[in-house]
């Protein structure tokens, strides 16, 4: 199969990677410092339009989150009809929308896992999302490459998914960024705030666009809300100094 591969940064650099024991794979990046990272196997495309002479069977699309419509609406044009488009987006908001005025199939999937954080040669039951609107076509290759490493699958539909991520994914990126704006650097950390502020960092590292998709999904602020109640609550155990009540937080919790 040709799968072509539109940027090139860790996520890219890793599928074209993982691909291309099986596949041709050809990759496209506006950048080209992050090209340096990939196979020498892999046939780099110096323009969008080489598409065109490529011929896909699939097109993935991992650029940045803020910018993955536009970059299909670009590619669009020089693709065969019977190709299929995929994206591999953390939050799919308009992409949904996008999907269905393509004209294309399309299979949209989320990996949970990330180089920030996952070992991603040992990604063995890790966790993997694919769209249910997605075309059958797609949902086996990408339930095909997920099971032979080992990973679980869920299904969601793309309502379903944004929900799932704004608990998933903006409960902990929230945590860690309020304990991070508390930090005071003058502190003798223990055990417990290195391995918080060690989570805090490889957080920050991340791209600031997608920090705030994640943020900004329309699903995020309920999730918010509760972490606000949570703490009003905390605050009047701690106010009340209810030894009682302490206990029967501390083992809801547990």
């Amino acid at each position: 199969m040709r799968i072509a591969i539109l940027g090139a940064g860790h996520m890219g650099s890793w599928l074209a990677q993982e691909l291309l024991a099986e596949h041709q794979v050809a990759v496209y990046d506006k950048q080209a410092a992050p090209l340096g990272r990939l196979p020498h196997a892999v046939r780099v495309l110096s323009a969008l339009s080489e598409i065109e002479i490529f011929k896909p069977d699939f097109l993935i699309n991992v650029v940045s989150l803020k910018n993955t419509v536009a970059v299909f609406q670009e590619a669009a044009p020089y693709l065969p009809k019977s190709a299929v488009i995929c994206d591999m987006a953390s939050i799919k908001g308009k992409i949904a929308d996008c999907y269905a005025s393509s004209g294309f199939k399309f299979v949209s999937a989320h990996p949970m896992f990330g180089p920030t954080f996952a070992d991603m040669q040992k990604i063995k039951e890790e966790n993997a999302v694919i769209i249910a609107e997605s075309c059958e076509e797609g949902k086996e290759f990408f339930s095909q490459f997920f099971q032979q490493r080992g990973c679980r699958i869920f299904e969601y539909t793309f309502e379903e998914h944004d929900r799932m991520m704004a608990y998933s994914l903006a409960t902990p990126f929230v945590s860690s960024m309020i304990f991070a704006a508390c930090v005071d650097s003058k502190a003798v950390p223990g055990t417990t705030f290195k391995r918080h502020m060690d989570i805090a960092r490889h957080l920050l590292s991340e791209d600031d666009s997608l920090l705030a998709e994640i943020l900004f999904n329309p699903y995020s602020i309920a999730e918010l809300e509760k972490i606000t109640r949570r703490l009003e609550f905390l605050k009047h155990i701690i106010r009340a100094k209810d030894q009682e009540e302490a206990r029967g937080f501390f083992e809801k919790l547990r």
